[in-house]
């Protein structure tokens, strides 16, 4: 029945605009036991990131390698460096029912909405612009061109929003965290995704008591 498998939940936006911090924060307390889906990707690793846990950390040979072998659900290339998600592990997730979270670039949220458009797509948006390039900034991991590159794809990718389900503000983590939790758990509780254990209670039970005359 429907109502037993997970939901994909697809986290987007453009870039430095949060998306694994809010992430980061969610799945602090993961109060609903999301799985996380991780992505792959051949950027360097930021301060702090993990391999296997933030991304998977992979050459430009081993991530060509995966596209040939049809392994991943979505991938794209951004200023430079390969983004993808492998598909496996999802699809294992959400046949056991588990609701899986994605948090991928835009090119790749729109990728995944074609081939799964009964996903949930969250786009998270910065407060305004001048924010989204302090916040880029103060990363000070990227020189003046790729900030002013990346401010220019951000504008064309807020562009795309309305290709989402939604659309959060990141104005504060906190309550940005809160919304999304809110919004997956309203989906839940659509008819669509209710009905068939709905009718199926009401069924069983009828054809008990008619067993019972």
């Amino acid at each position: 029945m429907a109502s037993t498998r997970g939901l994909l939940i697809v986290l987007s936006g453009p870039s430095g605009v949060g998306k694994g911090t809010v992430r980061a924060a969610i799945f602090k307390k993961n109060i609903f036991n999301y799985v996380y889906s991780v992505s792959a990707t051949t950027r360097e690793s930021r301060p702090g990131e993990q391999d296997g846990v933030d991304y998977y950390f992979v050459s430009r040979d081993e991530f060509e390698k995966l596209i040939e072998q049809d392994a991943l659900l979505e991938y794209a290339e951004y200023v430079g460096n390969y983004y993808g998600t492998p598909i496996q592990k999802i699809e294992e997730n959400l046949a056991a029912g588990n609701d899986v979270f994605l948090e991928i670039e835009v090119q790749g949220a729109l990728k995944v909405r074609q081939k799964m458009p009964e996903g949930i797509f969250i786009f998270l948006a910065p407060p305004n612009l001048q924010e989204l390039e302090s916040r880029i900034t103060g990363r000070g991991t990227d020189g003046e061109a790729i900030i002013y590159e990346r401010m220019q794809k951000a504008r064309e990718e807020i562009e795309l929003m309305q290709h989402y389900d939604y659309v959060v503000v990141n104005d504060e983590v906190e309550f940005a965290v809160e919304k999304i939790n809110s919004i997956i758990q309203s989906e839940h509780l659509k008819v669509e995704r209710v009905v068939d254990k709905i009718k199926a209670d009401i069924h069983k039970y009828f054809q008990k008591g008619d067993e019972s005359r």
